[in-house]
C-alpha cells in the first residue's frame, strides 16, 4: 500500500518511509501498551512535547489493531502527529509504523510469536521500558496472565511495568462488579486468586520483578495526585456522592513493577502518611451483632442518604434518602418505622403521609432529631449538589398502642425556626448538648453550594427554635463534612468525616460545656480509629 504523509491542511502523497530510516531515529526509551485498544496516550504525549527521546509500541488483537491503524490514517489531526508513516497489508503483524510509534496485531497468549513480531518491529529489549497494561491481565486466564508477567520480567532487564486492575471481588460491591462484566461476556480472572494489592505484589515478585508496590485508587488519588489536579477534577461538575466514589475506587488498584538497578532503587509510590495500621495485641472491645430478619416491609429500606432516630427504646424512625420504591430507585417519600415487641423481634412499616398539607420534599444528607416520642425535627440537607433543601421540617408522628398500625400517618409542617435560611447545608451533624441547664441542638460541619468543606457552629435553642450565639473556645478543628456525632457529657463527641482534601479523618473532638460556652478538646484515641465516612458513635443518651 503507498505510504501518506497527513496534514493539518489535508493527506498528500510522499515516499515510502523504509524500515531502516525508522529504526535509525528510534528514541532510546520506549513504551509497550499491552492491551492497548482505542488508548489515545501517544497522541496526548505527543501533542504535549513529550516523546522527544522515546517512542511508543501498541499490541492488541489485529482486528482491533487493524481499525485503529485505518482510523489513524482517515484523520488528518491524527496523521500530523505521527508524522510518515505506512500501514500493513492485512498478513502483517506491524499494522501501522511511523518514526517514534507503532501498532501491533497479536495475542497476548501467543507469548513466542508476540516476541518475534516485537523484534521485526524493531524493540529493542534492552533499552529502558515502561510496560502498561490498563485493565488487561485479568481478562486473561490466570496461567496466561501468569505467563505474560514471568515473560516481560525476563525479556526486560531494565524495565517498569504498571497496571491498573479490579480487585477485592468477595464483598458486596466485588459480587456485582463480577457480575456486571460476566453479562458483558468479559468475565473477570484471577481476582478470588489475588484479592487484595499484597497479593498482586507477591505475584510479580515471584515471576521475577525486582521491586512491586501497589495502592487502591483512593490512596493513590490522596497521595500522588498534585493539589491543583485533585481540585480540578473536583470543579469538573458538582459531585456528592462520596460513599459510592470511594467504594469503587477501594476495588480499583495501581501497580508499579519494576527491574534493574536504577528502577528498582527508586520507588515508584512513596509510603503514604494516611496508610492506617492497627496493633492486633492492641486492647479492643467487642460489640456482638445479629442480622434482623428481614420480611417484606424491610424493603423500604433498601436508601441511602437517609436520616433515622431513635424515638424511644426499641422505635427507630428512618425518613428521606435515594432506594427503591415501587419497584423503581428514586428519592424515597415513605417513612419507615422499625420496632422492637417485647419478644425482642423486629418488625418494619411504612409510613403514610397525613392529608395534603406538607409532602416531604425529597431532601438527602439531612440529620433529624428527637422532639419527644412523636415529633422530629429536619434540618439541612439537599435536592440536589447545587440545590440546598428550603427550610426545616417538624414531621409529627401519630400511633397506636402496637406501634405500627395499618394507616398510620406522619404530618409533614414546615418548622418554625428564626432565620432558618442561614441553614443551608447537608452532611453535617446534629447533636444534643446543654449549656446552662438549657436544651440546644450544635449544628457542624457539612458541604454547601459555595463550600465544599464547613467548620461552622451553630445552636439552636429547642424551646424557642431560635437560633443563639454560644461561645466556643479553643483551636477550632479542620472543617468536615459526612463525619458523626453523639452527645456526651452535656458536650458533643465528632468523629471521622472527610476533610478539606476529601481525605477521611481519624480524628477525635469532644465539645466540653464550660460555665461561658463550649470549649474544643481534641481526644487522643489508642489506637487511632480507621479513617472513614460516618464513623459510628453511640450517644449516652437512654
Amino acid at each position: 500500500m503507498p505510504s501518506r504523509r497527513c496534514w493539518s491542511r489535508g493527506p498528500c502523497d510522499v515516499p515510502r518511509l523504509s524500515t531502516a530510516a525508522i529504526t535509525c531515529a528510534r528514541a532510546p526509551a520506549q513504551i509497550l501498551s499491552l492491551g492497548s485498544g482505542s488508548d489515545s496516550l501517544y497522541f496526548r504525549l505527543k501533542a504535549a512535547g513529550l516523546l522527544a527521546r522515546a517512542a511508543v509500541w501498541e499490541v492488541d488483537f489485529p482486528d482491533v489493531s487493524r481499525l485503529k491503524a485505518k482510523r489513524i490514517e482517515e484523520t488528518p489531526e491524527l496523521c500530523a502527529l505521527t508524522g510518515p508513516f505506512k500501514i500493513g497489508d492485512s498478513a502483517s503483524t506491524l499494522c501501522f509504523e511511523s518514526s517514534d510509534y507503532r501498532i501491533l496485531g497479536a495475542d497476548l497468549r501467543e507469548l513466542q510469536r508476540l516476541g518475534e513480531a516485537l523484534d521485526s518491529a524493531g524493540l529493542d529489549s534492552t533499552s529502558p521500558t515502561l510496560l502498561l497494561a490498563e485493565a488487561v491481565l485479568t481478562y486473561l486466564e490466570p496461567p496466561s496472565a501468569a505467563a505474560l508477567i514471568a515473560w516481560a520480567a525476563q525479556r526486560f532487564p531494565d524495565a517498569l511495568f504498571v497496571i491498573y486492575e479490579q480487585m477485592k471481588p468477595s464483598d458486596a460491591f466485588g459480587q456485582i462488579m463480577l457480575q456486571h462484566f460476566r453479562r458483558l461476556h468479559s468475565p473477570l480472572h484471577g481476582l478470588e486468586l489475588f484479592p487484595d494489592v499484597e497479593a498482586q505484589r507477591q505475584r510479580f515478585l515471584q515471576a521475577g520483578w525486582t521491586a512491586c508496590s501497589a495502592l487502591d485508587l483512593n490512596e493513590f488519588y490522596r497521595c500522588l495526585l498534585p493539589a491543583e489536579e485533585r481540585q480540578r477534577v473536583e470543579t469538573l461538575e458538582p459531585f456528592d456522592e462520596f460513599e459510592e466514589w470511594h467504594l469503587k475506587c477501594s476495588h480499583y488498584f495501581i501497580l508499579a513493577a519494576s527491574r534493574g538497578d536504577i528502577l528498582s532503587e527508586t520507588p515508584v509510590f512513596l509510603p503514604s502518611e494516611a496508610s492506617f495500621q492497627i496493633d492486633p495485641a492492641s486492647p479492643s472491645g467487642f460489640l456482638s451483632a445479629r442480622v434482623v430478619t428481614s420480611d417484606h416491609q424491610h424493603s423500604s429500606l433498601k436508601r441511602y442518604g437517609h436520616s433515622s432516630v431513635l424515638l424511644s427504646p426499641g422505635i427507630i424512625f428512618s425518613a428521606g434518602g435515594f432506594g427503591e420504591q415501587e419497584g423503581r430507585h428514586c428519592r424515597v417519600s415513605r417513612f419507615h418505622l422499625l420496632s422492637r415487641s417485647c419478644d425482642s423481634e423486629w418488625k418494619g412499616c411504612q409510613l403514610s403521609t397525613l392529608g395534603t398539607e406538607g409532602q416531604w420534599d425529597g431532601r438527602l444528607y439531612h440529620t433529624m432529631t428527637r422532639l419527644s416520642d412523636t415529633q422530629v425535627l429536619v434540618l439541612g440537607g439537599r435536592l440536589s449538589p447545587v440545590s440546598p433543601a428550603a427550610g426545616a421540617l417538624q414531621l409529627d408522628l401519630y400511633k397506636s398502642e402496637d406501634n405500627c398500625p395499618e394507616g398510620q400517618n406522619v404530618r409533614v409542617t414546615k418548622a418554625a425556626l428564626q432565620e432558618d435560611s442561614m441553614l443551608s447545608c447537608w452532611r453535617h451533624s446534629t447533636t444534643e448538648v446543654y449549656y446552662q441547664n438549657q436544651r440546644y441542638l450544635f449544628v457542624y460541619g457539612g458541604r454547601s453550594v459555595a463550600e465544599p468543606v464547613l467548620s461552622d457552629c451553630r445552636f439552636l435553642h429547642v424551646e424557642t427554635m431560635a437560633w443563639v450565639r454560644i461561645p466556643v473556645q479553643g483551636t477550632s478543628p479542620e472543617g468536615r463534612h459526612s463525619h458523626s456525632a453523639c452527645s456526651w457529657q452535656g458536650g458533643a463527641l465528632i468523629a471521622g468525616g472527610l476533610g478539606a482534601s476529601e481525605e477521611p479523618l481519624s480524628s477525635v473532638l469532644f465539645l466540653r460545656p464550660m460555665s461561658s460556652g463550649f470549649l474544643w478538646e481534641s481526644i487522643d484515641i489508642q489506637p487511632s480509629i480507621t479513617p472513614s465516612l460516618s464513623t459510628g458513635l453511640s450517644s449516652d443518651r437512654q
